[in-house]
């Protein structure tokens, strides 16, 4: 066993992928590590630029199977260092974060993970914004302990054996939250510093043209698929009390029912009409900001669908190896 390995998830990363493998290999300088690219059978260059470095690069052989919680999984199986840390293609890894993180789990050992501070270097869009809002109230001053580390961590891996698997395959979000659940639920602490991490470029796409991208990449399916990995997993109650769009979810096809049956019983479209204008103009206002308010009420329905489709989706076992081809070993 080495000390760290750093697995870098990629998908069409051409632009990104050269800055977040020179950050990861200066990030183990000192140490004996490596770095994995796994990579979701992109189409652009992005394993091409990846072997020019000295990394394993991993390939999912079947596209089909692309989900956000494939690549951690995937490289984990490649994988064989003490500590692993999970990277996305387009974060630049900080490499003192990673002396800080290490020393955490060398010296405390019921630490299961490492998290830190999440840069964003692109804030153009209201789903950006919304994430800067989220990850702030994660890191409250002063509060360490938290339920998962969004945005990638460094990771026991002793810790990540006894629950079986480090990322839900099945899953097009929620991965890292799943992750945490799990490793809370065997006794492991999540630390989340207020040390910055990574800077993360994310995509360079305005807030509309963003929403219609995770339409259609699958991710709305996420809540639901979380639902079903929570029944698996047994810990449906931490998921209603700490992942606030499965309620929301819940809640907006409850509303709509009391809608309808109210409509029925008196006259549909007011009564609809009200039930559609209503929401919008409290997020309008609570928010300060139409363009907001109509961002959030349009997000929660698309949740809503959602997490019906993802409730009936098909699940493979989570540990199942998944089918990839090593196209480089840096072995």
């Amino acid at each position: 066993m080495i000390k760290i390995s750093i697995i870098i998830k990629t998908l069409n990363e051409e632009a990104n992928v050269e800055k977040a493998i020179e950050s990861a290999l200066a990030a183990i300088a000192g140490y004996e590590g490596e770095v994995i690219v796994s990579d979701s059978a992109s189409t652009d260059r992005t394993v091409a630029i990846a072997t020019r470095f000295p990394t394993s690069v991993v390939v999912l052989e079947d596209a089909s199977e692309r989900r956000c919680g494939v690549g951690p999984q995937l490289g984990f199986q490649h994988s064989k260092g003490e500590y692993v840390y999970i990277l996305d293609g387009d974060m630049e890894l900080d490499a003192g974060f990673i002396k800080r993180a290490i020393a955490i789990l060398d010296e405390q050992k019921e630490v299961a993970g490492v998290g830190g501070y999440i840069h964003e270097m692109r804030t153009d869009n209201l789903e950006l914004q919304g994430r800067i809002k989220r990850f702030q109230r994660a890191r409250r001053k002063g509060r360490l302990d938290v339920d998962c580390l969004n945005g990638g961590g460094l990771y026991r891996r002793a810790a990540i054996l006894r629950v079986g698997y480090f990322s839900d395959r099945n899953l097009h979000a929620f991965e890292e939250y799943d992750l945490g659940v799990r490793l809370r639920s065997e006794g492991g602490r999540l630390v989340l510093l207020e040390d910055k991490a990574v800077d993360h470029f994310s995509y360079a796409m305005g807030t509309w043209q963003l929403l219609w991208h995770r339409i259609f990449s699958g991710r709305f399916l996420s809540s639901g698929e979380l639902f079903r990995a929570a029944l698996a997993s047994q810990y449906v109650g931490r998921v209603f009390r700490e992942v606030r769009i499965v309620p929301i979810s819940i809640g907006v096809w409850a509303y709509w029912a009391c809608a309808v049956l109210v409509g029925l019983l008196t006259q549909p479209a007011p009564v609809l009409l009200t039930a559609l204008a209503m929401p919008i103009a409290v997020m309008t206002v609570r928010t300060r900001s139409l363009n907001l308010g109509l961002f959030s009420v349009l997000t929660w329905h698309l949740s809503a669908a959602g997490f019906a489709a993802g409730i009936l989706k098909k699940r493979c076992p989570p540990a199942t190896p998944i089918r990839s081809k090593v196209v480089q070993s840096a072995a």
